[in-house]
This record gives structure tokens, C-alpha cells and sequence, in this order.
């Protein structure tokens, strides 16, 4: 048998420390709780050391040296949904959830998910459930991960949850990326333009104006070219001025999307604008369905199973229209009428509803929707880089060939001023 030091406390809350002998950790804790204590740290005795020694962390190279929390990295969804299917693996081979964690800390190469990993093992080392574990670190794992693991806990199907919840999260971040990249490359040639137009007008307009003023001599310019060089004065003399208010603009901008009009605003415009209002929306539902879908097939109640929707919708207007369906569904109305009522979802959505309800198999019709509104979303980013690439390339020609022109135009002008 091996000794395990071990730190407990005792119903009235005062602090234990012991040595225990056990074939492993897992009869060790066993046994710690049999004698009605709590175990809060274990550790197996190194020989070369004294028994009485409290439980210490391993170290590597002597001194432990950690970030503060605000310098260390976030966890991204990409290590976070990694880390879901891998645990659900684990488990669905067999492991115990305990070594499971300790196994996925040691190859977790963030550093804030492998803290937080450990934690998590103390937590559930003491007693703790693992959803009570995860509710410990709510910025990493929010409410939607909780519950579903709670549910999973509930029935016994832990594992399966934890797969469902690793295909949810890469479906939603699927759709974040097609999104992203459908946007990058018009971001970039627009960028493009706004640099070239600025080296422009501050660089080489200023030379051709006095250019033209020594090889005309006083003659008046083209209408357009003075617009141009009119405009490059502007941005010369008062750049400072410019990007001051720009900023301010900005800062102004996003104090007033912090308040509740402005953010109500805001949504209801980019819901309703005129090509990406569209992809907007569908996206939205694409989300919150699969979300509802996934938190019902997985035991969450249903009134629950809204309200963790409703928390989670990025858009006020779903916010909105999720809390009356939330309300309604509390006095016992049927979920399709309410969200017919809504005016937010479309009739396609509200009959799949409906027949799921009559059915009793509303969380596979929710699944349907969310695959068929994924797959609208697909096709409207295909469109939407269609359109935006050729557009933002001719704007771009425009805007460079315009100053392009008016600069050619007093150059005809000196041309054929000397060969007269």
C-alpha cells in the first residue's frame, strides 16, 4: 500500500492534516470521506521526505514562477473545444473523470487552461460535482456549457453531452470563420485604398500643385483637379485635427452601443440593413436553434433551456423576442404562437416548431432548422464575396483614378501650352 499526506476539514470546519495508507489515490479519498471529513489536497508520500509534509505542488526547475492573471492568455474556443471532445473521449473510453482532467492538464499547452484544469481537479478531488467545478470559472465556461453538463450529470450521460457540446461549438465556430474569412480579403483591399490614398494626398498632390503653379503661371485649374488638390490641403494642414475627431467619433460610438438605446439601435439597424441584415439574421437563428436544440436533446427543461438562449443571443431584438417566448412558455402558451407573435422569426422556423411540438420531437426539428439556416448562411457568404470583392476593387479604381485624372488633366494643359 502506499501513504498519502492528505489536508481535510472536519464538519465544524476546522482544518486536518493526516497520513492515510491506500492502493490508490481514488480509496485513499474514499477513505478520507468515510471518516466524515473533506478532503482539500492529496498527496502520495515521497519516502526521502517527511511524512508530516503538507501536500505541495510539483514544480519544474526549482522556482514556480506564474504571470499575473491579467498578462497570461485567454482561453480561445478553439482550446476550449479541443478540450471538450478530448474529455469526452476519455470518458466514453472508460476513464474516470478525475484522471481525465489531470491527463488533459499535462499536454494543455495554454497556460491559463492548464491552471485552470488544475483547479478543477482540486475542486472535484474535494467533493465537488464537475459542473459545480465548471461554474467556478464562468469566463471561460459560461452558462450554456454548465447546464449541459449539469444535465449530462443528472442522467448519467456526462460523455455524451460533453460530444454534443464539442459539435455544437464547432458548428458555431464553423460559421464564425466562413463569416471572418467571407470579410477578410474586402477589408484588406479597402484598407489598401484608404493607405494609397492618404500617401497621395499628402505626398505627391503637394508636389504636383507646385509643379503646375511654376508651369502655369497663374492660370486657372480644371474644376476637378482644385476638388482634389483642395481636398489634399485639408488633410495636409489639418491631419491632427482629422484623426482626433475620427477617434473621438469612435470614442463617442461606442459609449453610446453601452447603453440599452444605443445598443437596441444598433442591433435593429445591422439586422435590417440592406445585404448583410439578411446574413445577420440567419445567422442569429442558425445559432440560437441549434443552441435550443442542443440543451433539450440533452435533458435541459425546456422553460430553462430558454432562458439559457435568451442569455446567450448577441442580438437585443432575439433578446427581446426570447424573453416573451420565455414568459408565455411560463403561463403555459404553446412556443410556436409566441414566436409567431414576435414578429422576429420566420414562418419556416414557427411551422418546423409547431410540428415538433405536436410531434414531441421539437429539439430534432430545432436541428433541422439550425442545419438548413447553416447552410443559407453558406450560401449567402458565397454571394456576399461575390458581390463585395468586385465592388471594393472598383471603388478602390475610382478613387485612384479620379486623382489620377486630375492630375493628367493640367499636364495636357502645360503639354500643348509648349508645343504652341
Amino acid at each position: 500500500m502506499a501513504k498519502f499526506n492528505f489536508i481535510a476539514t472536519d464538519p465544524s470546519g476546522k482544518e486536518v492534516r493526516s497520513t492515510i495508507e491506500a492502493d490508490t489515490q481514488a480509496k485513499a479519498i474514499a477513505a478520507i470521506r468515510a471518516q466524515n471529513l473533506f478532503p482539500t489536497a492529496i498527496g502520495m508520500v515521497d519516502d526521502t521526505k517527511s511524512t508530516n509534509a503538507a501536500p505541495r505542488k510539483a514544480k519544474k526547475g526549482g522556482m514556480e514562477i506564474k504571470l499575473p492573471k491579467f498578462l497570461r492568455p485567454k482561453v480561445k474556443q478553439k482550446d476550449l473545444t479541443m478540450f471538450t471532445r478530448q474529455l469526452a473521449t476519455l470518458m466514453a473510453a472508460g476513464m474516470p473523470l478525475l484522471r481525465s482532467l489531470l491527463v488533459l492538464e499535462r499536454q494543455a499547452t495554454n497556460p491559463t487552461l492548464k491552471d485552470i484544469l488544475h483547479d478543477m481537479g482540486e475542486s472535484v478531488k474535494s467533493g465537488n460535482s464537475f459542473s459545480e467545478s465548471l461554474a467556478n470559472f464562468p469566463k471561460t465556461f459560461d452558462n450554456l456549457y454548465v447546464n449541459m453538463v449539469r444535465a449530462g450529470e443528472a442522467g448519467g450521460v456526462t460523455e455524451v453531452v460533453l460530444t454534443r457540446l464539442a459539435e455544437f461549438m464547432e458548428k458555431a465556430q464553423k460559421i464564425k470563420n466562413k463569416v471572418k474569412g467571407a470579410m477578410t480579403y474586402p477589408l484588406v483591399i479597402l484598407c489598401a485604398a484608404i493607405i494609397i490614398t492618404a500617401v497621395l494626398m499628402l505626398t505627391v498632390i503637394p508636389k504636383f500643385e507646385e509643379i503646375f503653379a511654376d508651369l502655369l503661371e497663374g492660370k486657372s485649374l480644371p474644376a476637378i483637379t482644385q476638388l482634389v488638390i483642395g481636398a489634399s490641403n485639408v488633410v495636409k494642414h489639418y491631419f491632427i485635427f482629422i484623426a482626433a475627431g475620427l477617434v473621438g467619433l469612435w470614442l463617442l460610438l461606442s459609449m453610446l452601443l453601452h447603453t440599452k438605446a444605443g445598443k437596441r439601435a444598433s442591433d435593429r439597424f445591422k439586422a435590417y440593413l440592406p445585404v448583410f441584415g439578411t446574413l445577420i439574421r440567419r445567422t442569429a437563428i442558425a445559432r440560437l436553434t441549434r443552441t435550443l436544440g442542443t440543451l433539450l436533446s440533452s435533458g435541459v427543461p425546456m422553460l430553462q433551456a430558454i432562458g439559457i438562449v435568451r442569455d446567450t443571443a448577441d442580438n437585443i431584438i432575439f433578446y427581446d423576442a426570447l424573453q416573451k417566448v420565455h414568459d408565455g412558455v411560463k403561463e403555459g402558451e404553446n412556443m410556436s404562437g409566441l414566436m409567431e407573435q414576435t414578429k422576429v422569426f420566420p414562418p419556416m422556423v414557427i411551422s418546423m416548431v409547431d410540428v415538433g411540438e405536436e410531434t414531441g420531437k421539437i429539439a430534432d426539428m430545432l436541428t433541422r432548422i439550425s442545419d438548413t439556416y447553416e447552410d443559407e448562411v453558406d450560401n449567402a457568404v458565397s454571394g456576399l464575396t461575390s458581390i463585395l470583392e468586385p465592388m471594393v476593387i472598383i471603388l478602390l479604381a475610382l478613387i485612384v483614378g479620379t486623382i489620377v485624372i486630375a492630375m493628367f488633366l493640367p499636364l495636357v494643359s502645360i503639354i500643348s501650352s509648349l508645343n504652341g
